[in-house]
């Protein structure tokens, strides 16, 4: 690759159902422009999250992705030529970019790389969106108390497994949910789950009647689809229970909306539905990294990252992820 030319992954079609690799065309450009008060950058690390599938059905807020753009993804970068009045040139941030190797932003929606002795992967997982999404979502969200049982799929995710450590953290019970028994494990041996129930060869109604016969006091719901309507219908919920709505991955690939869960057994546990919005919370994230870092530099924080190396295959890894295949946080390092 020559010093004026870029690499990224563009969508080629609009999606239909669970993603394909010829869905995306990695390709080489010309590299993008610099001018007044942009920076350019050159990514490092680049995260793939469930949510771009919504993003790419036009199932989410921000701006549908037409055939040619570029795929979104955030990144960890580093400022190779400023004509920014904040950052400079040498500075290693966190931004908005999409899928390639060289990007221009204004800086709005960027900010410095978090400090501390951390690798930098994290501020794309468990110090980043995800452990901000599982934080604000258990502190003040669901208003975790010592002493809740608390619920949590997709369990051995960079949400999931948050949201249980800061269960027990303070002072609560965790229960996870996950597809396999490697999943499982990690999420029992290294997250340190009280249990984790494996959907994909165990009943996770019977298996809650068994760990939970009182019902559970918090259920934070990555996936949506069978497991959400299992807990609301199976009357999992203990008495004033709270349901927090933060991803719907087992949704994403349908082309059509599923029929939601009939909420008569939430009446009768006088049950809540809260849906957890991470950009809500933007203007916390110091407060978030205050109470985080330590965890992690403590050795408090286990994680698990599901790394490929290349921008050529970042669109494999997508589809992976889409198939609740990836172990961990999904990333693309570059070389």
């Amino acid at each position: 690759m020559t010093n004026n030319s870029n690499e990224r992954v563009v969508l080629v079609r609009d999606l239909s159902g669970t993603p394909q690799p010829d869905d995306f065309r990695y390709e080489r450009c010309a590299k993008p422009t610099l001018a007044a008060g942009q920076v350019l950058v050159e990514t490092q690390w680049l995260s793939l999250d469930p949510y771009v599938r919504a993003l790419l059905s036009g199932r989410h807020f921000l701006r549908q992705p037409q055939p040619g753009d570029v795929l979104p993804a955030k990144s960890v970068a580093r400022v190779v030529d400023s004509r920014h009045a904040v950052f400079s040139t040498g500075d290693h941030i966190v931004l908005e970019t999409g899928l390639q190797r060289f990007a221009v932003s204004n800086g709005d929606d960027a900010w410095p790389l978090h400090a501390g002795h951390v690798p930098a992967s994290t501020a794309l997982g468990i110090l980043g969106m995800p452990g901000m999404t599982a934080y604000f979502g258990m502190i003040d969200v669901a208003q975790l108390k010592a002493g809740d049982t608390v619920l949590v799929s997709a369990a051995s995710g960079p949400v999931g497994s948050m949201v249980g450590q800061i269960a027990r953290r303070k002072g609560a019970r965790a229960i996870g949910i996950a597809g396999g028994p490697k999943k499982c494990d990690w999420a029992v041996r290294h997250a340190r789950f009280d249990a984790c129930i494996d959907y994909k060869i165990e009943s996770v109604d019977e298996r809650l009647r068994e760990l939970a016969p009182r019902g559970v006091d918090i259920y934070f719901d990555n996936t949506g689809g069978d497991i959400l309507n299992t807990v609301v219908m199976g009357r999992h919920l203990a008495m004033h229970g709270r349901v927090i709505l933060c991803g719907l991955i087992a949704q994403y690939n349908l082309k059509d909306a599923p029929r939601g869960p009939n909420l008569g057994p939430l009446m009768a546990c006088r049950g809540k539905i809260l849906p957890m919005v991470v950009y809500d919370y933007e203007d916390r994230r110091e407060e978030f990294l205050r109470t985080a870092i330590p965890w992690f530099e403590s050795g408090q924080l286990a994680y698990c990252e599901d790394i490929v190396t290349g921008l050529e295959h970042a669109a494999a890894q997508f589809c992976k992820l889409m198939r609740g295949e990836n172990f961990g946080k999904t990333l693309v390092r570059m070389t």
